[in-house]
């Protein structure tokens, strides 16, 4: 059974972390250009340095989610041996989805795929053709479907496991016990859930930062505002203070009620898209680029700078999976949190596969139907992301059909919603990470981390745009790399611990893999 805790701040967590992003906020306040200046230089090295470690490590974090899934480990509960989960499936996974990657898909839903259709990797195929289109919508599939989700299940699942079955705090130091024992509520513990609270933050701040932008984008095309730092600011000021809002009222209410209504709205749009819009091209891209991203994604997996363009491997799959690293720690955690009782295997599964399966269907749906016009209809997406940025490209496509002054009024809302879920998460957990791992940090801790966020957000934006925003995320995102995959080696031992126990002996690894028996998920969990 799992022990209370206390809500009060630990002084070792909270204040290094406080020191260090009120310093952060600070430089980049009082001199944006040195700041931006010597993050360009840490990037750089990151990229050339240890651009093939993020290559890797997303490899990895993938096959040993898809191993667990399958062994004999996937039936063990997350929590004691007869709980249930917490929250209704579907519940379940519209939160994990809204808080994991809602707001960039909305941002990148349309721009990933015209990017690669004006500018193929890797010089794979002619620019604007057929091929070109295909090539696009097989890498949007890749940044965004499992290699992201299994980077949000490792951690996830490891602090579900330590926290609900094993008693321990929800920190993401305490779930480093079986390697470092004591040390991992002594200064090493606290420096990692330090690093985990700065990732947070960066990943938070990186969400508001797009939301601004497109909500800016969203209100030019609709109103003729124009667009500006100035008016960026102030929508990341009014959405912060409603994701604090939404943050002090708890997960079973804020988040739980936003996540479900900005799903039904999101299915809405896309249904309109495909009635609409070009259905049989549609469902014609759907298949063929599925096909074709299994088909290369071991190649696409492995691929590092030593013979491809670094450059472009820089600007896209290293900045993804260093962006989702950076998420990792607050999406993996509030994953965790709303995870309670459900097996191993559930986990994984509901993690991994449902939502990279509505990535693939909302990729196809709006970057499909905007490679539509351009390969065969009124065109000018791709130009207006050239001229404009990538946080116009869902308007320019809106504009090219019916209503679009209402489509467009529903798609700022769901960014606005998805900005507000994201971020309202991003709070709480870095609440918990700074409150000895209490499931209810105290409002007041929630309300400081929010406003930081909101603040760190404009220095980035200020500091140099969608760029500054990239550069915290790979940045923030490095030294936590080392932790998930510490954080995979100790899940690793405890699982065998755990056989061990019921069969008296440490298994072998052959003997780890399930049998079919083993891989019945029992009715009860299916309709929870």
């Amino acid at each position: 059974m799992q022990q209370s805790r206390s809500s009060h701040v630990d002084p070792a967590v909270f204040l290094p972390a406080m020191i260090f992003i009120l310093g952060f906020v600070g430089w980049g306040t009082l001199s944006p250009q040195s700041l931006a200046a010597i993050s360009k230089v840490v990037l750089d090295a990151i990229i050339a340095d240890f651009g093939w470690g993020f290559v890797v490590s997303s490899v990895g974090f993938l096959a040993f989610a898809l191993f667990l899934s399958v062994s004999r480990f996937g039936r063990i509960r997350l929590g004691q041996d007869d709980e249930r989960p917490e929250f209704r499936t579907a519940s379940w996974v519209c939160m994990m989805f809204s808080v994991g990657m809602g707001i960039g898909l909305m941002f990148w839903g349309v721009a990933e795929p015209t990017y690669h259709f004006a500018s193929p990797p890797h010089g794979e195929a002619e620019p604007r053709s057929l091929e070109a289109a295909l090539i696009a919508m097989k890498y949007s599939y890749f940044h965004w479907a499992l290699h992201p989700w299994a980077i949000y299940a490792v951690v996830g699942l490891t602090i579900a496991y330590f926290t609900f079955r094993k008693g321990k705090s929800n920190l993401i130091s305490a779930a480093f016990t079986p390697l470092l024992g004591e040390a991992a509520s002594g200064p090493i513990g606290r420096a990692i859930d330090v690093l985990a609270i700065i990732a947070t933050l960066f990943g938070t701040a990186t969400s508001l930062g797009l939301g601004a932008q497109q909500i800016n984008s969203g209100m030019n095309f609709l109103w003729s505002t124009g667009e500006s730092n100035t008016i960026a600011l102030t929508i990341i000021g009014v959405m912060t203070l409603l994701f604090i809002l939404s943050a002090v009222s708890g997960v079973g209410k804020g988040i739980q009620f936003l996540s479900n209504m900005n799903m039904i709205v999101a299915l809405l749009l896309l249904l309109f898209l495909v009635c609409i819009g070009p259905t049989v091209f549609i469902f014609n891209t759907f298949t063929e680029s599925l096909g074709f991203y299994l088909s290369d994604i071991v190649t696409m997996s492995f691929r590092t700078a030593a013979f491809s363009d670094g450059k472009w491997l820089g600007s896209w799959t290293i900045f993804y999976w260093a962006w989702w690293v950076s998420w990792a720690p607050f999406v993996g955690v509030f994953i965790a949190r709303i995870s309670r009782g459900r097996t191993i295997r559930e986990f994984i599964i509901g993690v991994l596969f449902i939502p990279s399966g509505v990535t693939f269907i909302w990729f196809t749906i709006m970057g499909g139907t905007a490679l539509h016009s351009e390969l065969f209809g009124a065109g000018g997406i791709v130009d207006a992301v050239n001229n404009k940025g990538a946080a116009v490209s869902l308007f320019a496509l809106l504009a090219q059909y019916p209503f679009a002054w209402l489509t467009s009024l529903i798609a700022m809302f769901l960014v606005a919603i998805f900005f507000i879920s994201g971020a309202d998460a991003g709070a709480v957990v870095m609440g918990m990470l700074s409150s000895r791992g209490t499931l209810e940090p105290r409002p007041g801790v929630v309300v400081l981390w929010g406003v930081l966020a909101g603040a760190s957000a404009s220095v980035l934006l200020v500091m140099g745009g969608l760029q500054g925003l990239q550069t915290a995320s790979i940045i923030a995102a490095a030294p936590f790399l080392l932790v998930m995959v510490g954080l995979c080696l100790s899940l690793w031992h405890s699982l065998l611990d755990e056989l061990e126990e019921g069969h008296s002996h440490r298994p072998a690894l052959g003997s780890a893999i399930a049998t079919a028996e083993d891989i019945a998920i029992a009715p009860e969990a299916v309709s929870s």
